[in-house]
């Protein structure tokens, strides 16, 4: 193991002690410090006028007959993937990773009476160097708390194998550029789960842009508004040592942008035709997490720490215009009391689409489609892919289907040796939101240079492809 990979080894192990232990404040002082540096600091130090190592946009590595795959935290997400995964023709899972057994063994249970013996690792907050050092796996699956995710798929990318990780990919620019350098100079595959982008009437409006429904793209809105306040609270069954809190505290901007983003950038291109230029962003003031902290604090000192938190405001609203004269629209509440919404909102030239608040809507001029026109779009521009496993995916589920799209068509794509859908300048740049809108709400909404992690591929670089074409050769494996 070269001392590249050992350094970030200890950095991964320093970040993991970080998650449990520690106090609040401290952690908050930390963060408020390192966002001081990184407002003070060129985004990208120069890293946009160098070239390419390598262009990862549609590249194709070698075909993998089988996806052996290696699993890694198994809190929230990761135990439903794991279990998502074992109905995938050509998938061998391996190895599981997490540092509670207990969890291990939840999700082992899962497995039985399929195929899978996957070996464990649970001795430690090293334990995931074990498995990502193994010359048996081709894939990497990471669902960690957000602090290791670059760390672990970077040194998973140098390791030899593809990355598949949560949202979001990393947590600050220097990161961003980190993932997208590893993956350029390894050909090593890094790709974000963005789940939403492989939800039903997400992929619909992508097939309907594909085919000039909207006309131009003039305009696109995503969100994230989820009162998560009680689960991010619950000291008991929410986030492993209130990881997800704390990163609500000491960070004030769009902290979870690539739900919403996600669909609407792949609509419009962005790295693919055109690109963010630059972002504005403002927060309101917290009116929720800190009073939670001063009543939960009265009845249990457990929350007494969080009473003197500096919380992230309830409400960003992030601007974006691209290069060619878009605007994007996001926006994060993870404490209002307010129905779910992702928003996705397209609006063109032509025609526009909405589906938040329900039901989802298509708009010709003034008035919405009719229920029977709706039906016939539908019919019209369902892509292939809904076709193929829609129904299975609402069987197998995952948010309604989408998580298990998303999984069969990464899959499907590493074992025909396609361009995956998202690639690192997706991960990079989707992340990379949540650091710039810190740096803009930090100073009065000023605009902020949004960095072009592709170093002016994108003008060249062919649009996501979204059709089976060479693909949808891989079997759902269903079960009783």
């Amino acid at each position: 193991m070269n001392d590249n990979r050992r350094n970030f080894l200890k950095i991964g192990s320093l970040a993991g002690l970080g998650i449990a232990s520690g106090s609040v404040l401290a952690a908050c002082q930390t963060k408020t410090e390192n966002n001081t540096i990184a407002a003070a600091t060129s985004a990208s130090n120069g890293r946009e006028n160098k070239g390419q190592i390598f262009n990862m946009s549609g590249y194709k590595a070698p075909k993998l007959d089988k996806v052996r795959i290696g699993f890694v935290g198994l809190g929230m997400r990761g135990p439903h993937a794991v279990q998502r995964m074992s109905y995938i023709e050509g998938v061998e899972i391996k190895a599981l990773c997490d540092i509670r057994p207990k969890q291990l063994d939840k999700v082992l249970q899962t497995l039985e009476g399929t195929a899978h013996k996957p070996d464990l690792y649970s001795d430690g907050p090293d334990a995931w160097k074990k498995m990502f050092d193994r010359d048996d796996i081709d894939l990497l699956y990471i669902a960690t708390p957000w602090d290791l995710h670059t760390p672990m798929a970077v040194y998973g990318m140098e390791a030899g194998k593809h990355v598949a990780v949560e949202v979001p990919a990393a947590k600050t620019i220097e990161e961003c550029w980190q993932l997208v350098e590893t993956s350029e100079r390894t050909k090593k595959h890094c790709m974000m789960l963005e789940n939403c982008c492989y939800d039903f009437f997400e992929l619909l409006t992508l097939n309907m842009a594909r085919q000039g429904y909207f006309g131009e793209i003039i305009h696109g809105e995503g969100a994230y508004i989820h009162d998560l306040v009680d689960l991010n609270f619950n000291k008991e069954n929410g986030y492993e040592s209130m990881w997800r809190l704390k990163e609500n505290i000491g960070r004030n901007g769009n902290l979870y942008a690539t739900h919403g983003l996600g669909p609407i950038c792949q609509i419009m291109n962005v790295n693919r035709g055109d690109q963010m230029d630059y972002l504005t962003s403002l927060s309101s003031n917290d009116f929720s997490m800190h009073q939670r902290a001063v009543e939960l604090a009265k009845e249990d000192s457990f929350y007494q720490d969080y009473t003197g938190a500096d919380f992230r405001g309830n409400m960003n609203t992030t601007m974006v215009k691209t290069k060619k004269g878009r605007s994007i629209m996001i926006q994060h509440d993870v404490s209002s009391p307010r129905p779910y919404s992702r928003i996705h909102l397209v609006s063109g030239t032509e025609a526009m689409a909405r589906k938040w608040p329900s039901p989802q809507r298509i708009a010709k001029g003034h008035s919405w489609l009719k229920e029977d026109q709706m039906q016939e779009v539908e019919e019209k521009y369902t892509p292939e892919i809904i076709k193929k496993v829609g129904a299975l995916a609402k069987q197998v589920g995952g948010h309604g289907g989408m998580d298990f799209i998303m999984d069969w068509r990464l899959i499907d794509c590493l074992r025909n040796g396609l361009a995956l859908d998202q690639d690192v300048y997706d991960a990079a740049l989707w992340s990379a939101i949540s650091p710039l809108s810190e740096q803009s709400v930090a100073n009065r909404a000023q605009s902020i240079d949004v960095p072009d992690f592709t170093r002016g591929a994108w003008k060249t670089n062919a649009p996501v492809d979204i059709s089976l074409q060479g693909a949808g050769n891989t079997n759902v494996l269903l079960r009783k």
